[in-house]
């Protein structure tokens, strides 16, 4: 039998654990669960179906992926309702780098950038 993927987290290395958790709880409606006295400390953040996991970054400082390659996302979401999810973000003054727009690749899509400087994407294909 084929093996088949179900899901995935996306795993974000930070200098304050704390800081980014709080920025999420507070301004993106992720609920954080800790587990900083694990042999790996890190802290979970859930929302809907979504998971991001929180590591301690031991000093080194985030470069989102556009910084590295010159383009490019940290997280790419798939969500529905991008209006009603952009107009919470905005209201909770998390900063849109890009408003919800249909993309030369056929999504529909909004970017943020969060407390760490990572651009994250939600979006979904359109027909």
């Amino acid at each position: 039998m084929k093996s088949i993927l179900i899901a995935s987290h996306c795993i974000f290395p930070t200098l304050d654990i704390i800081r980014t958790a709080d920025f999420y709880e507070q301004k993106m409606g992720f609920k954080a669960v800790h587990y900083l006295n694990a042999n790996e400390p890190h802290i979970c953040l859930y929302r809907d179906t979504t998971e991001i996991i929180l590591t301690q970054s031991n000093g080194q400082k985030v470069i989102p992926n556009r910084e590295l390659y010159g383009y490019g996302y940290d997280a790419y979401f798939i969500t529905k309702n991008q209006e009603e999810h952009q107009k919470e973000l905005v209201n909770s003054d998390v900063k849109i780098v890009r408003s919800l727009n249909n993309t030369d690749y056929n999504n529909k899509e909004f970017v943020i950038e969060d407390i760490d400087g990572r651009w994250i994407a939600f979006g979904i294909k359109v027909d």
